[in-house]
């Protein structure tokens, strides 16, 4: 059987607490847990029997089922009706070919190992008796006092490159191990007191899923017809996918004779054939998005309704093409009633103002309406709604993005791109969203950097040359032009792109421990005091790498704005970290005692290699990161993002977040992004890419160094 593993709650009663193990369950689920073992070593077989047909009924084919060890009590779940998807045994429980034969081909099986020759038993088993293998501990945990020596994180990987079959990484498991241990080759994490023990297990679990997310190529599936131009339908999803960095995978619902003039016939294969091809992908391959675009009957979009509730998908964009551009509709009464049903298992739909009006049951009168009409239909399915404006009249063209469940309301302002190419724009967009997405954006952030993206393919689409009629977008402007003499962006669209490189970044510092106590005041006093050391060997070379910058400026003002920065960097920031570090002393020889840390070490060395290495445009954009995390971060913190506690004068920490809120601070953040995104549009392409590089290694440094007070090791 295959199985997403990707993040894997193993249940523990007595750190789930008052709250509960069904109740904890229930969040981690809502939160993108995709497998569930019950564990519970003291409860007799009845309490498990029960617990799994209340399991069960939570979880709802929204995650995998299984229990450990108590085979019997998974098979009288099973007589009960519980959906118990199968067992997961240590080396000592009950024997693998018994619950293989008892649990049929279909179950999943797990089997606890932590040595080579646990991995050289299996070896000898009958190929299919065992699908995973959780492997571990990684490091000490509390939650299993007898396990057995802790392997690391290289020792994971020692033992899971001798295997085929998919290793869980379990025991100690943390949110800041998500990154080196898919890099050692980890199928997921399996996790007991990081969510049972959490305030919140539905947010731990989003915080958690991200970072896996955001660590690895996700896996897409368009299921959409064909257009043989190549402008729409699968052709350009498979494009859409791989040009915004995910690995496209396509069923087909129906071939199309088609070009940029129009539709010459339509040719819809039997529904037991896509089920066929569905089947075949699903169960080959984890899939970690699902775009929906053209379904031509009823029967299609019930046989993919259908393999949408065996698979359960952790993220479906559903594209509902039903109107034509001539306003048209394309589907008969019974297909439109069945695409109605379809809606319910989509996590965000993304219709055009003709197709939004159809779901909705009303027509709709300008773009207000349209949003409120969103808001209904939000409402109804359960799902995020993208209204797009294109068929709006006038030059501006917004999107929306509304979910009435999670309280989002979010506008897109645009202006009206003059072209013709706009062939498949509807299948380009849904396709981008649904990689962002599985990428570990959030859906604020996927739709605009999708909408960044589409604008950018949408300009450049003039110089492709395809056919008579209506042209395809440009999926690939991006590389292209990054290839060629200049880049042609504007510093918005530098900004945009480059702000979006950092989601995967600015995900991964919120789910930090130390950003997480520092929020809410619960961080102890000794990591504080690290990270200030730190901080301060860091703003030590940093304002002289700023001066560097200086002295390189092409401009007066320029000159004067990295000399100013660099001297705040002295004066502000650093006489801050010695009224905690030396205190009464100032800023003197004490302050920069600390000994450096990895992660320090790596981030000046990068800063000085740049500035004394490369050139002012490369320079700039490497300290780029230090003024727009910060700033970003400070800005959220002040607001109450984490929490009201960060805004309160009685935190311990107020005077430290309350210079990072400064709008002073934000105002200098500006007129560097400014400086850096100019440079940056103004530059040729070989230069705009080694800028780009500088920036993202310097985000990824930002993260290792707020990592560091907690001892995780996060490559940058």
């Amino acid at each position: 059987m295959i199985a997403d593993l990707s993040l894997y709650l193993v249940t523990d009663p007595g750190l789930c607490g008052a709250r509960g193990i069904v109740e904890t369950v229930r969040q981690a689920v809502d939160g993108g847990v995709r497998i569930v073992q019950l564990r519970d070593k003291t409860a007799a077989d009845a309490e498990i029997v029960a617990q799994l047909v209340e399991l069960s009924q939570v979880i709802d084919g929204r995650a995998l089922l299984v229990v450990n060890d108590r085979l019997d009590a998974a098979l009288a779940a099973r007589e009960r009706g519980a959906k118990v998807d199968g067992v997961h045994l240590g080396q000592g429980d009950a024997s693998v070919l018994r619950a293989r034969e008892a649990l049929g081909p279909e179950a999943l099986i797990g089997l606890s190992a932590n040595s080579q020759e646990h991995f050289d038993a299996v070896r000898a088993l009958p190929l299919g008796t065992v699908d995973y293998l959780g492997v571990g501990v990684i490091r000490p945990t509390h939650t299993k006092p007898d396990h057995p020596p802790a392997l690391g994180v290289e020792g994971f990987r020692a033992l899971a490159e001798t295997t085929t079959l998919p290793c869980v990484a379990i025991g100690g498991v943390g949110i800041d191990d998500t990154e080196s241990l898919r890099d050692a080759g980890a199928a997921g994490l399996a996790v007991v007191s990081a969510l049972c023990a959490a305030e919140d297990p539905a947010r731990a679990a989003v915080d958690f899923v991200r970072r896996w997310r955001a660590s690895g190529t996700p896996r897409v599936l368009s299921i959409a017809g064909s257009d043989p131009s190549g402008g729409a339908g699968i052709q350009a999803d498979l494009k859409s996918i791989a040009a915004n960095g995910g690995y496209g995978m396509a069923v087909l619902t129906a071939l199309t004779a088609q070009n940029t003039v129009g539709v010459h016939g339509v040719h819809v294969p039997p529904a037991t054939f896509l089920r066929e091809q569905l089947d075949a992908i699903s169960d080959d391959i984890i899939i970690d998005a699902v775009k929906i675009g053209m379904l031509a009957n009823a029967d299609v979009i019930r046989t993919v309704a259908d393999w949408l509730d065996t698979v359960r998908p952790p993220i479906v964009v559903l594209d509902p093409v039903m109107v034509a551009t001539s306003g048209d509709r394309l589907l008969d009464q019974d297909a439109e009633a069945a695409l109605n049903s379809l809606l319910e298992r989509a996590h965000v739909v993304t219709p055009n103002l003709g197709e939004l009006a159809v779901l909705a049951g009303r027509s709709i009168s300008g773009w207000d309406d349209a949003l409120t009409a969103a808001e209904e239909l939000s409402s109804r399915i359960g799902a995020a709604v993208l209204v797009k404006g294109g068929h709006l009249d006038g030059d501006d063209v917004p999107d929306g993005l509304v979910d009435t469940a999670r309280g989002v309301r979010e506008e897109y302002p645009g202006s009206r791109i003059r072209t013709a190419n706009t062939h498949g724009t509807g299948c380009s967009l849904s396709s981008a969203l649904a990689t962002r997405l599985a990428r570990g954006e959030t859906p604020v952030d996927a739709v605009a950097s999708t909408r960044s993206w589409l604008r950018e393919s949408l300009r450049e689409s003039e110089s492709l040359h395809v056919g008579r009629g209506h042209g395809p977008i440009n999926h690939f402007a991006g590389l292209w032009q990054r290839g060629g003499v200049e880049t042609g962006m504007t510093p918005e669209q530098i900004r945009a792109e480059w702000w979006q490189c950092t989601s995967g970044v600015r995900s991964a510092i919120d789910g930090l421990p130390f950003i997480r106590g520092l929020a809410d005041g619960t961080l102890e006093r000794e990591p504080f005091l690290f990270y200030l050391a730190q901080d301060a060997l860091y703003l030590r070379d940093y304002s002289r790498v700023l001066a560097e910058a200086s002295r390189l400026a092409p401009t007066p003002h320029e000159q004067a704005f990295w000399a100013h920065s660099a001297d705040g960097a002295i004066i502000g920031e650093l006489e801050l970290h010695a009224s905690w570090l030396t205190p009464g002393e100032g800023v003197d020889a004490g302050t920069f005692a600390a000994v450096p840390a990895a992660a320090t070490v790596a981030y000046l060395d990068h800063l000085r290699s740049v500035a004394f290495g490369g050139d002012h445009a490369e320079l700039i954009a490497a300290v780029l990161p230090c003024f727009w995390l910060y700033t970003d971060l400070g800005r959220r913190l002040h607001a109450g993002e984490f929490g009201e506690f960060a805004r309160d004068p009685r935190h311990p920490y107020a005077s430290w977040l309350a210079t990072y809120a400064d709008p002073a601070f934000e105002a200098a953040t500006d007129q560097a992004i400014a400086y850096v995104t100019a440079t940056a549009a103004a530059a040729s392409s070989e230069v705009h890419a080694r800028m780009l590089r500088a920036f993202e290694t310097s985000s990824a440094h930002e993260l290792a160094f707020f990592a560091a007070p907690f001892g995780s090791a996060v490559s940058a």
